[in-house]
């Protein structure tokens, strides 16, 4: 596999090739690591039904912490209930996602600056090329 940092017809900055095996580097650690998991880990705290329950206080004392795991799926929200364990064991792979996200964002912000740098960009005249019919 050839280098994907410098196509032969393109030519990128020397610093955007540095940045993108940066950004390579980072992907194949998390690669490596084998686990991406989307969505978030939120830490919810409940009243009960009880009349008497400490949670109807003044203060409260909420029962909890409870872990809920939510991400979209075709437009629908999916929640999952986690145990404490769950949590430390999946938070890692949310990191993972995010991260990931943030990346992928580096790399298409380095990609949009090349094809901006690129000076045949320049010569192409304003209007899109006229079509045969």
């Amino acid at each position: 596999m050839g280098d994907l940092c410098q196509p032969g017809t393109v030519r990128v900055a020397a610093g955007h090739q540095a940045e993108a095996r940066k950004i390579a580097a980072e992907l194949a650690k998390i690669a490596r690591s084998g686990m991406v998991l989307p969505g978030s880990v939120t830490e919810r705290r409940t009243r009960c039904g009880r009349a008497n329950c400490g949670c109807r206080a003044d203060p409260p004392r909420l029962h909890g912490p409870y872990w809920q795991w939510t991400r979209k799926v075709a437009a629908k929200t999916i929640c999952r209930w986690l145990s404490k364990e769950q949590h430390d064991d999946y938070q890692a792979w949310i990191d993972n996602d995010r991260r990931l996200r943030e990346l992928l964002a580096r790399l298409e912000a380095l990609g949009a600056a090349a094809l901006e740098a690129d000076p045949r960009l320049r010569r192409q005249r304003r209007s899109p090329p006229d079509r045969a019919r």
